[in-house]
């Protein structure tokens, strides 16, 4: 059984306490706390029909002589049908709002985990991407993918690569990222000790520790006094570079990823020196265990992707807007295959299935259904 406290507001919604079947409170949230400090020592579920104070509310229930039989449920009528130009006749809508609050919880879901260790990898031009990662370097463990050369800081705290990147891909504590190396000076090998710059006649190679092959004349002496450490070489066949992130920033003004939706743990905020620090901000807080509920559930042996080898449907294939879907065939026998860490449970695979083998399920189906049918029951009982 559930109490409900329904307030109008200080007079300013017109509710019928009579037709809703509840209590009317005018000062819930000040003049009349009593009554929910009341209401939360009592043996009943607690359904509270005001979001804006639901903050004060659990600063009150943590203060209860007793610990609440079931967490607090909050339920907007005010914004929804008390404020709205059909107030006077929203005791229905009401009505069936506070019923859907107070249906059971849907029953839980599978959960899908995350784990990151705050390794984070900024791609971009060097002149903008080193000054990032001088300033997260105390907080997370930091690596450069420069893709444009810059000047490079005087101590090496952080790992510096150069490059063009190839491939990006993954989510939230699980990125993969290849670039090719292009320049004669391999970053990592380099000491920055300075004697390829010292003998360059050319002066193709500054402070970037990279060599402007539009400037090089070939003189090759760079290679000479770089023997001992070997970090240049012109011929290189071997340029593939890969690595592992939990975490990208990615300053390019062409980013990798252009989906609508980005993994989780991705992020692109262009040259805009603000987006950037709110992006810098949110970097620092992904570090460690997360989840998030498994959005689906698929039936393949309904599903009408492929037979004989050849595919049939796509639908949600071109409809998911995070690429969570690819497309995976066995013995001739067509599937899809979901990677639950990329999908964001916009729910458009479910919307276009044909056959029903995808669903979206959170909450399930039946859930949805049952909600669906005691707001239509109450409403329609009420008008």
């Amino acid at each position: 059984m559930s109490q409900k406290l329904v307030c109008n507001c200080n007079g300013t919604m017109p509710l019928d306490s009579k037709a809703l079947g509840v209590t009317m409170h005018t000062s819930l949230c000040r003049q009349e706390l009593g009554s929910v400090m009341k209401a939360f020592n009592g043996d009943d579920e607690i359904i509270i029909a005001c979001t804006q104070e639901s903050a004060l509310f659990g600063e009150l229930a943590a203060q209860a002589e007793k610990p609440l039989v079931a967490p607090l449920r909050f339920v907007n009528i005010r914004e929804v049908a008390g404020w709205t130009q059909e107030a006077k006749a929203s005791s229905p809508k009401i009505a069936a709002l506070l019923a859907l609050a107070d249906l059971p919880e849907a029953e839980p879901v599978p959960i899908v985990n995350y784990e990151s260790q705050g390794r984070l990898l900024i791609v971009g031009p060097g002149d903008q991407a080193l000054p990032w990662a001088e300033k997260l370097g105390d907080s997370l463990d930091v690596s450069v993918l420069c893709t444009e050369a810059s000047p490079l800081p005087l101590a090496r705290n952080f790992p510096i690569y150069t490059g063009h990147v190839t491939k990006l891909d993954g989510y939230l504590g699980n990125f993969s990222v290849d670039w090719d190396l292009q320049n004669p000076i391999d970053p990592e090998m380099c000491t920055r000790c300075g004697a390829c710059v010292e003998v360059c006649p050319s002066g193709a190679i500054d402070d970037s520790f990279q060599i402007d092959l539009d400037k090089c004349k070939s003189h090759r002496e760079c290679i000479t006094a770089c023997a001992g450490i070997g970090a240049i070489n012109f011929d290189r066949t071997e340029r593939k570079r890969n690595s592992e992130f939990d975490l990208i920033m990615d300053l390019r003004p062409d980013p990798q990823m252009r989906m609508s939706q980005t993994p989780q743990g991705y992020f692109a905020p262009g040259k805009d020196p603000f987006e950037q620090s709110l992006v810098a901000n949110e970097l620092l807080g992904l570090v460690g265990e997360f989840e998030k509920p498994k959005y689906f559930v698929y039936n393949e042996k309904i599903c009408a992707h492929g037979r004989n080898g050849k595919v049939g449907c796509s639908a949600c294939i071109d409809v998911c807007s995070t690429a969570a879907i690819a497309s995976l065939f066995k013995n001739g026998q067509g599937t899809v295959e979901v990677n639950p860490n990329l999908c964001m449970g916009c729910g458009a695979c479910s919307s276009v299935c044909p056959s029903g083998a995808m669903r979206y399920n959170y909450p399930s189906v039946a859930y949805q259904g049952k909600a669906l049918k005691t707001l239509a029951q109450v409403f329609n009982s009420e008008s």
